[in-house]
């Protein structure tokens, strides 16, 4: 099993930080980001929840005591309302290695 294995990250460009529902990722503002070297890209984070295949659950309602089915259906669930599709999600350790890179992380001499 993988470190954070629910937790996914998409790259967004700056411009689009506005955009960011700050309640629905686990970065508190547009100051907690990281930026590329450039200030052009920030990633945001968010935890998901996958759910494989249908599930389906019949429950008695208390207060009319008849049988009530509810289905949640199969799917990615917890994503951003700024995430769209054709984004790519990373793993925590693809995230990592395009953290690590110089569009990321100023290279300095010793």
């Amino acid at each position: 099993m993988s470190t954070f294995e629910n937790r996914r990250w998409i790259i967004i460009n700056a411009d689009d930080v506005e955009n960011v529902n700050f309640d629905q990722v686990l970065e508190s503002s547009p100051e907690t980001l990281r930026y590329s070297v450039d200030g052009t890209k920030t990633f945001i984070k968010y935890n998901i929840v996958n759910v494989p295949e249908d599930i389906v659950k019949t429950n008695i309602n208390p207060e009319t005591g008849e049988e009530e089915t509810i289905t949640i259906s199969a799917g990615v669930y917890g994503r951003p309302d700024i995430y769209q599709n054709g984004m790519i999600e990373y793993t925590h350790a693809e995230i990592l290695e395009i953290l690590s890179s110089e569009e990321w992380t100023e290279l300095r001499d010793l």
